[in-house]
């Protein structure tokens, strides 16, 4: 059975949501190549109902529901598939947990307190995807934003001491040039917002606001060193997904 239903629990479970738990454990064998929308069309039910119910079995979702299956132990992709959706189930976790709800609305304060300034949002790496998506969404929110991947570039506009706001992106905080550009800033007296994942990184103490996420220490591709960037994504969608209800309220 790979879920057990105490008589606690049980009293919490409305008929439907039992009947949800009673087929996950008629069908344990087949459940690994199941998503939670089949489940809920072979129980009649919505993928809704079906995430409440498991919840209030005490498993944290479908995906943790799934982690409890013993895969065959020949099915060697099954198992490989198993791992990697938790190796980024366990990195959406952490970032929520690490990141200060706090220290999110500082950042967007920040944002929002740069409408007359020139924003400049710098990355370098593969984590220039998410700087180019990020300073694309404030565009469109109305900022007036400059993203490079330039470092020349990005280190002689940290230069200027002019009305602006710095925001910089960087997965393990140690790139050289991003570090020089933060030097600047804290000696131009720029406001700089820090979005990064090593708690360690110098470009933190010269951050007025920063936000600390987590990654997954398991390497995608290591001939190139290639590291998710997911936990910079969400960080970004989070800041953005903010803005836009600070927009919304203000109609």
């Amino acid at each position: 059975m790979l879920i057990n239903i105490d008589r606690h629990i049980m009293e919490t479970l409305s008929k439907t949501e039992v009947s949800i738990i009673q087929y996950i454990n008629d069908n344990e064998k087949e459940l690994s190549s199941m998503s939670i929308v089949d489940i809920a069309f072979e129980t009649f039910t919505s993928p809704a109902t079906v995430s409440r119910a498991i919840r209030k079995c005490g498993i944290n979702g479908f995906n943790e529901l799934r982690y409890k299956l013993n895969l065959p132990k020949d099915n060697k992709d099954l198992i490989s598939i198993n791992e990697i959706m938790k190796k980024t189930l366990v990195e959406a976790n952490e970032v929520l947990q690490r990141i200060s709800l706090k220290d999110v609305l500082d950042v967007v304060n920040e944002i929002t307190g740069a409408v007359d300034k020139q924003i400049y949002v710098f990355g370098r790496g593969p984590t220039e995807q998410v700087v180019r998506e990020f300073a694309l969404r404030l565009q469109l929110l109305g900022y007036n934003v400059l993203a490079t991947e330039d470092p020349t570039i990005m280190v002689k506009l940290s230069q200027r001491s002019n009305n602006q706001l710095v925001i910089l992106f960087s997965l393990k905080g140690e790139t050289r040039e991003l570090i020089k550009v933060a030097e600047n800033c804290y000696l131009n007296k720029v406001n700089l917002v820090v979005i990064t994942c090593a708690s360690s990184s110098p470009l933190l103490k010269y951050a007025s606001h920063y936000l600390l996420g987590y990654y997954h220490k398991k390497i995608a591709i290591k001939e190139f060193d290639v590291t998710s960037r997911i936990p910079l994504s969400m960080i970004s969608r989070i800041i953005i997904d903010y803005l836009v209800e600070k927009n919304n309220d203000k109609v």
